[in-house]
């Protein structure tokens, strides 16, 4: 079976690489929509990385090959020196739950669970055990403010509250790089900068590399670097000089 540490020839992995993320001419279509159209892209280990376009230009779609959410239907992807875009479904399921972190526009919760329950999910997934995967995301309630909340569901809570809680379950486990998929493109601006604030805090304290999707150009603010997707293409330099 794929293993997401060993390249296809059975290589170790090389983790000392400075680019954590490397993305080479990916094409993407769906149906006979072209979404991607030899896109690339390098992502510094460390680095917090803003990924902006007009919709439907192609930075979500782009954004889902680095994850290993989609594959290309050509080109390549390589993360941590290993390239994931031929691994098998259950190879790139694993790498995204031990590896990468992600919070979406609208948070994604699951309504059925509690703010404490669905922050611990991603350890749960991950074999942890209930008791230690509670202890675990218990103190990020405290660190991004939401001390109080733990029991309350998703319909109990305001759009920022989720997606704070929605942030917290993107980091619990420690990931190496979180996807930001628009996380403020369903909150208000004084919301949204808060949420802004406390992903940058958090992600530098961790040491989380960050790539970022969004429209808008006071969210790419927060980063270290933008690049532009137009028409499926990295319009921008992918590295700066």
């Amino acid at each position: 079976m794929d293993r997401p540490d060993q390249c296809p020839a059975g290589h170790p992995r090389q983790g000392g690489a400075a680019m954590i993320l490397l993305a080479s001419e990916l094409e993407r279509s769906f149906g006979e929509t072209p979404a991607l159209r030899g896109a690339s892209l390098q992502v510094e280990r460390g680095e917090m990385l803003a990924i902006m376009g007009p919709s439907g230009s192609g930075k979500s779609t782009l954004l889902h090959c680095l994850a290993g959410i989609l594959t290309p239907s050509s080109g390549t992807v390589s993360f941590d020196g290993v390239r994931i875009d031929g691994l098998s479904e259950d190879a790139r399921s694993t790498l995204r739950r031990e590896r990468f972190g992600f919070v979406f526009q609208f948070g994604q919760l699951v309504p059925e669970l509690s703010a404490l329950e669905n922050v611990a999910l991603p350890l749960l997934l991950n074999g942890v055990r209930r008791s230690a995967a509670v202890k675990q995301a218990a103190p990020w309630f405290a660190r991004l403010g939401l001390d109080g909340l733990e029991r309350r569901r998703s319909g109990e809570l305001s759009g920022g509250q989720a997606q704070r809680v929605a942030l917290a379950r993107g980091l619990v486990a420690g990931p190496e790089v979180l996807f930001a998929d628009e996380p403020t493109g369903a909150l208000d601006s004084l919301t949204g900068e808060q949420v802004m604030d406390l992903l940058v805090e958090v992600a530098r304290a961790e040491g989380t590399t960050v790539v970022l999707v969004t429209h808008e150009a006071r969210v790419a603010a927060y980063a270290d670097r933008e690049v532009i997707v137009r028409d499926g293409r990295v319009t921008s330099p992918a590295l700066t000089a």
